[in-house]
Parts: structure tokens; sequence; C-alpha cells
């Protein structure tokens, strides 16, 4: 998806891209044992992978420490350079499992540009699309992490909005807008939405242009959350930084935004070698919604702890794991 980097991995090792395939450079996970004591995976060998920020590197972490506590043995390759490396390991044979995202693989991987905002019809498109290229998609998690807009607490109760069409009611000089350079530019990005909600770009009964200010996506937060310069910030809705800045997440009511559903990814021969996996993980995806995800994340951009701890400790808390 789309995020900043994993801030609170230090003193790694460096990740290289070679012949053997991919090296972690994200330490490894936890060990750990199934609640119930079983091995259902006994026997099986597991390559684990992910994306280099904080929610897909957590994500990796919980399914390599469950897989492991399976009875598989499972090699961790979580925190692959780049947004395609971990895609291309799975792709290639170089990984077995990932996590993804619908969205991302809709518009991304397979060049598709209509808009679909039926999270489950959206995942069976991909899933039937992605069959061809070796990958499985379980059924979606409970979280979304698409792109959002927020307001601060106050200021949201001080406007009264809790939806985007709710900006359109608001004197034109409170529909003020903070974004990051790629959102300004992105074919689903704020041009479009705006359009969308009856407010354009531009437009002196819209949204004026200096009515939005560029800045870096973490400035986005802290500004918002100031209210200063603008009333409304570009989130991603599963960022731990808006529990701990207290930000109001405003309803799109008109659904503008494809979803962006966390899957499970597996290769096709991984998946009918085993697939017990699905069963595993089907209880785990369930548990992961937006509330969840904005809590990890926060352990670990927020407080800094490892996502190794932060995927052990609530598998535990569940009672996935003993």
């Amino acid at each position: 998806m789309r995020k900043t980097a994993l801030a609170s991995v230090t003193a790694m090792l460096m990740i290289v891209v070679a012949g053997c395939g991919l090296v972690s450079s994200s330490g490894t996970f936890r060990e750990a044992f199934l609640a119930d004591g079983s091995t259902p995976l006994a026997g099986s060998e597991i390559r684990v992978t992910s994306k280099n920020f904080s929610e897909s590197v957590l994500l990796g972490k919980i399914t390599a420490t469950y897989l492991g506590a399976a009875g598989a043995a499972v090699k961790d390759l979580t925190n692959a350079p780049g947004s395609m490396s971990s895609r291309q390991a799975l792709l290639n044979g170089d990984a077995d499992i990932l996590w993804e995202y619908t969205g991302t693989a809709w518009q991304t991987y397979l060049g598709e540009t209509e808009t679909i905002s039926d999270p489950n019809v959206l995942w069976q498109r991909v899933r039937d699309a992605d069959r061809a290229n070796g990958a499985e998609w379980l059924p979606p998690a409970a979280f979304n992490n698409t792109y959002a807009f927020a307001a601060s607490a106050p200021t949201a109760k001080r406007l009264d909005v809790a939806t985007m069409s709710d900006i359109a009611k608001l004197p034109v000089s409170e529909r003020t807008f903070c974004v990051n350079d790629e959102f300004l530019s992105r074919a689903d990005g704020l041009i479009p939405m705006l359009k969308a909600y009856d407010i354009p770009l531009g437009q002196p009964d819209g949204v004026p242009k200096d009515n939005v200010t560029i800045m870096d996506s973490g400035v986005v937060y802290t500004s918002t959350a100031r209210s200063t310069p603008c009333n409304f910030g570009m989130v991603y809705s599963t960022d731990g930084r808006i529990k701990n800045l207290d930000l109001t997440v405003l309803t799109d009511d008109r659904k503008f935004f494809l979803p962006y559903s966390g899957c499970v990814v597996l290769s096709t021969r991984l998946n009918k070698e085993a697939p017990q996996i699905a069963e595993l993980m089907a209880p785990v995806s369930a548990k992961l919604t937006d509330a969840v995800m904005q809590e990890l994340n926060g352990r670990i951009d927020i407080d800094g702890e490892d996502p190794a701890d932060v995927a052990y400790d609530w598998l535990k808390a569940e009672g996935f794991i003993a």
C-alpha cells in the first residue's frame, strides 16, 4: 500500500536481491505454539515476505509467527525493498506468502482503471484475474487501508461534518485541504475527488487553489490535528496517528475511493500443498479491523516497538498462540 517506511526498525542487515532471492532485513519473528497445541503445518516450508512499511512488516510478522506456531518451517523475508520486490518474489517463486491490498493489485499490478466501490466485488475480480499469475487471494481481512480525509475532533465538531459531502455545505473559506504531492497528481486523487463531491478545484464556488497546501505525508497529520493551515487532511485509514492525534475520519459517502482491503496472498503451489493455511488465517483476518490496525501500527510508528513483538503480543492476546 502507501505509507511511510518503517521508522522503528534500526541497525538491521541490508536486503540483498540476488540469484538466491530475498534476504530479510527486519530480523526475525518470535517462536510460539498454537493455543491448542496442534501442528497442522508440520513438514511445510514457507517463505513469508512483505513490503518495507510498518503495516506490511507487521502483517508479515503476524503471518510468520502464526504459521510457525502451526508447525511450518518459516523463512522470514519481510521488509523487502521497494513496492514491487515482494510481489515479484511471490510471482517468480522466491517467496510463498504475503499480504497485499486489493486496490493496489487492481490498479498497479493488473492495470485496471474501472472504479469498483464494493470491497467484496473488487476482491473477487482481483482474485479471479490474479490466478493467471499464479497468485491465490484469500478472503479480505476486516480492515481497509484506503485514502481518507480527516479533521481534528474539535474542528469536526465545530463545522458539524461527518461525511465528505458535508464539506460542500461549508463556506468556501473553510474548505481547506492538506495533501501530499502524489495525491495531488493521482488519477484517483484530489482533483477528481473534489469534482466527485461537487466542489471542483480552482472554482470560486468549489475549492480555490489557495485552499490547498502541499506537504509531506507526516506533516499532513500534525497540520490537520492543529487545523492549520487546513481543516481537512489526507490520511491512510489504518494509520496509527489517527488515534494518537484524535483525528476524525470523514465517511466517503459517495464511495469515491477504491477499497484497499488487506488480503493474504499465497502462491498457487502453496495453496494446493497446504490448503489448511486458508482455514488458519481466516480467523486472524477477521480480527484485524481498522481500529486494531490503527492501534498496532501506532505501537510501531509512535511507540517505537518492534513489529515482531507487536505481532506476537497481539496473537497471544487474541488466543491464537500460547
